[in-house]
């Protein structure tokens, strides 16, 4: 990995029904900022929010959003593909993507290189409980972690909720990731995601740049922000409010894992991924895998709760 700046930019969707026009204004947006944000930062990695094309909450049926958006790459994207080659930048973008029947819609993150071709596609692995479609939600889930190469170094990708669960991130790391960028929609509280985002950077020793979405989608649900960039030690180097706005940090390997905490003269001495127990893991792997649910009594999942 190479010292680079990364920016987290969170946007709201444009008001109203989502249509086709909607989904172009989106990214027309979209583009714009990703411009702006390279003009005022120098930010080789720019990641935007999950599902920016659209917002999170479509408000159609996942038949109809399989109309509004496109396989990736395709119309869905390539506004920002245009963007990214032009600015010679890496554009992490959220979208809703068509699959290969109608109304199988993925929830994806898409790298785009410095060329504007789509480098990987990672489709979102654990969607939260009212987006699923086992679950009357609109989206199918995906079934591969991605790891993307770069001139930038080594970029793991993760959406939302998947970053509540560690072992999703844990798989990506030991994959080589250096850097894992978490779009996101996330509405549960500011605290749950300023503590499962420090938590996953730190747990795997890895850089995480999490862009949240701001404003309301077409469903009228209202987003908090809170774009963050976290180190490998946990420190958030940058923070963003409520509005519309972009956050960015210089992402520095010499100095990422320098001292125990931030600026202090202890040396980091430790590694989680190098300390695992691997014996310990290897007897418990069956463990892993098993089915389980929490032992206490929570209600079943509300329609208007989303993530």
């Amino acid at each position: 990995m190479k010292a680079f700046t990364a920016a987290a930019v969170q946007l709201a969707p444009l008001p109203g029904p989502l249509t086709a026009e909607t989904v172009k204004g989106n990214l027309a947006k979209a583009a714009e900022w990703v411009e702006r944000c390279v003009d005022a930062t120098g930010a080789e990695l720019v990641v935007l929010p999950e599902s920016v094309t659209t917002g999170f909450t479509p408000g159609v049926p996942a038949a109809d959003l399989w109309d509004l958006v496109s396989a990736v790459p395709g119309p869905v994207v390539e506004p920002l593909q245009e963007t990214a080659r032009r600015l010679g930048v890496h554009v992490v973008v959220g979208t809703y993507e068509r699959g290969a029947e109608r109304g199988v819609v993925h929830n994806a993150a898409v790298l785009l290189d410095r060329s504007g071709e789509a480098a990987g596609v990672y489709r979102k692995t654990h969607p939260f409980c009212t987006e699923t479609v086992s679950r009357g939600g609109w989206v199918t889930p995906g079934e591969e972690v991605s790891v993307v190469e770069t001139d930038l170094g080594r970029i793991g990708m993760i959406i939302c909720f998947d970053g509540d669960y560690p072992e999703l991130s844990r798989i990506t790391a030991v994959r080589g990731a250096e850097v894992i960028v978490r779009p996101s929609a996330l509405l549960r509280s500011a605290d749950i995601w300023e503590l499962t985002t420090r938590a996953r950077a730190y747990d795997n020793h890895v850089y995480v740049v999490g862009a949240n979405a701001t404003g309301a989608d077409p469903a009228g649900v209202l987003y908090f922000g809170n774009s963050m960039i976290v180190t490998p030690v946990a420190e958030v180097v940058a923070r963003a409010a409520t509005h519309e706005c972009w956050v960015s940090a210089r992402l520095d390997p010499a100095t990422a894992m320098a001292s125990l905490t931030p600026g202090s003269s202890v040396p980091q001495v430790f590694d989680h991924l190098a300390d695992r127990n691997l014996e310990l893991i290897r007897r418990y792997a069956e463990d892993l895998q098993r089915p389980a649910a929490t032992g206490f009594p929570h209600p079943a999942p509300a329609g208007e709760i989303v993530d």
